[in-house]
């Protein structure tokens, strides 16, 4: 008894088109499931701006930083990353210590360095300086960046006549907000400085990201 088997081969073309589907249904699904940014409300005042934004739990921005510490110092790409208490930060770009990572839940703050090392930071600013030589204003940061007060500091704060920060003076620190720019459908920091008796800190914030959690 013969058996004959049949093989019927795919023309090369329903081959193409059949990866090219593939291709197209992959990117789709990730789109499905990027994060959109939502726009912010009404914050023309100071108070509005101080009530909205304090109860957002769920925000980035991507920019630039320099840090002038004495005679230390670099510039960099800043990101920072907020979801509810716990925030990540990633540092890119000085010579000699490439990519710092810095993350925390509101109890404690993780540094991780260039070669992967996690450590345990007890007083951030205090051991990042003794570390690199220079720190940055870990614990108020996630509330200046947004252009408002930390709660748990006494504060002296300075406004302009649309209710947007313009200094703040805070734990040894001093804030100054030298440009905003629309963000989300609401006027948010782009040009940001602070600075204490060791070090000055310059933000550009490039980009804002708000969302619904």
């Amino acid at each position: 008894m013969f058996v004959i088997v049949i093989s019927q081969k795919r023309p090369k073309s329903q081959l193409v088109q059949l990866a090219w589907l593939g291709l197209c249904l992959a990117i789709l699904s990730g789109c499905a499931t990027t994060r959109s940014s939502i726009d912010l409300p009404d914050i023309t005042t100071w108070d509005l701006r101080q009530e909205a934004l304090i109860e957002l739990d769920s925000w980035e921005f991507q920019g630039r930083i320099a840090v002038k510490a004495g005679e230390k110092g670099f510039n960099g790409k800043f990101n920072w990353t907020q979801t509810g208490d716990e925030f990540y930060a990633t540092i890119s770009g000085p010579l000699g210590i490439g990519t710092v990572k810095i993350e925390g839940d509101g109890r404690v703050v993780f540094l991780t360095d260039k070669g992967g090392i996690r450590t345990i930071l007890q007083n951030p600013e205090t051991e990042l300086y003794y570390r690199y030589g220079w720190t940055i204003p870990i614990n108020s940061l996630r509330y200046w960046a947004l252009g408002i007060e930390d709660p748990s500091v006494e504060a002296k704060a300075e406004v302009d006549e649309s209710g947007r920060l313009i200094s703040l003076q805070q734990n040894d620190w001093v804030l100054k907000i030298s440009r905003y720019r629309e963000s989300a459908g609401q006027e948010m920091p782009r040009n940001l400085m602070a600075s204490n008796l060791d070090t000055r800190v310059r933000m550009v914030i490039e980009k804002w990201m708000f969302y619904q959690r």
